[in-house]
């Protein structure tokens, strides 16, 4: 009797003291900011590598030989298309002009008396008082005369085109760099000793670059031409400019699209020569953009924790697009209306509920 009284007085201690052990705690929601994904109409723009070069440069070389006597322009300054850059000793060539002037005349001299006996053998061929072997005769030397008369204009023609070759003028308007030889020097037609000097063409200018294949694709859907370029300046500020041209083949080797786009530059803020970044930009898309700190990465690829219908994280595995600015553009992965985890993410876990806040730098977004 005892001992059922003792069994009876432990079972009621055990059962009071289940009765007032406190419930297992439940941990709290993560508080976390989030981003509303909606459709941003978005630019499509590609950045890449290039090179200025100049839309047109000009090597100044001697058409004739001798003598360099004088250097009519300033080194690294700008000259006009026709104004007067060298001048080569011009007197062997006025001599030459002087006489193929002379045997103009010689000439036209010649054809005079020709036409005279040409008259006088056919008026003597009427009166029966000629032949007709004569009044021929004559026909011939007047025509002989008259293409002897042709061959001494076109030798003055030449002379005088060569006297004009001793004084060299720009064939384009631009920059001129060292001169090649110093004055005093003997120059010739052809060859290195007729180099003299360079002109570069500075506004407009052109800066190469190469398409990435699946860029260009994109690009093109609106039309290469229309495409309107930037190059980022060093210091800041950029130039605007179009696509100009773009190759009709891919580069085998690189897999690449040869590009060129074309630039204003009064200012001369581009160098031919100069290495820049060029951003080409297309027409806009609607895209979801998201704070590139919402995106993780794991053995599976890129993903993104969203807020489920019912509070609790849920893993959105991504297709992530190209950076603007301090965003990803998500081309697949998410849907409009969804809420991202952009801030506090390192806090959350897949399943574990959440407590979402709109973040301040998402309603600023455009």
């Amino acid at each position: 009797m005892l001992r059922r009284q003792s069994l009876f007085l432990v079972l009621l201690l055990a059962a009071c003291g289940e009765a007032a052990a406190p419930p297992a705690s439940v941990p709290p929601p993560t508080k976390v900011g989030v981003v509303e994904a909606r459709p941003l109409p978005t630019p499509v723009t590609f950045e890449y590598g290039g090179r200025v070069t100049a839309v047109r440069q000009t090597e100044v070389r001697a058409r004739v030989g001798g003598i360099l006597l004088e250097r009519a322009y300033t080194e690294g300054a700008e000259v006009r298309e026709g104004d007067v850059l060298f001048r080569v000793d011009p007197a062997t060539y006025q001599a030459a002009a002087d006489l193929a002037q002379a045997q103009v005349h010689e000439a036209d001299a010649t054809v005079q008396r020709a036409r005279r006996d040409q008259r006088r053998a056919a008026e003597l061929l009427r009166a029966d008082a000629g032949s007709r072997k004569n009044r021929d005769d004559a026909m011939s030397t007047l025509a002989q005369a008259e293409a002897s008369l042709a061959a001494a204009r076109a030798r003055l023609a030449s002379a005088r085109l060569e006297l004009g070759y001793t004084t060299v003028l720009a064939p384009i308007s631009g920059i001129t760099s060292l001169e090649a030889v110093p004055e005093g020097s003997l120059v010739s037609a052809g060859g290195e000793k007729s180099l003299l000097t360079r002109i570069t063409q500075m506004d407009p200018v052109h800066v190469a670059f190469a398409f990435n294949r699946p860029d260009l694709a994109m690009l093109s859907a609106q039309g290469v031409q229309d495409l309107t370029a930037q190059v980022i300046l060093d210091g800041g500020g950029e130039a605007e400019g179009k696509v100009s041209f773009t190759e009709a083949t891919v580069d085998p080797t690189t897999g690449t699209v040869r590009g060129r786009a074309t630039f204003a530059n009064a200012e001369r803020r581009l160098i031919p020569g100069q290495f820049v970044r060029i951003r080409v930009s297309g027409p806009s898309r609607d895209v979801i953009r998201i704070p590139q700190a919402a995106v993780q990465q794991d053995v599976q690829g890129p993903f993104a924790y969203v807020v489920g219908a019912d509070g609790k994280a849920e893993r959105r595995g991504l297709r992530l697009g190209r950076t603007m600015g301090q965003e990803w553009i998500i081309e697949d992965g998410l849907r409009p209306g969804d809420r991202v985890v952009a801030e506090g993410v390192v806090k959350v876990v897949e399943g574990a509920p959440l407590e979402a806040a709109p973040m301040q730098a998402a309603e600023a977004r455009p």
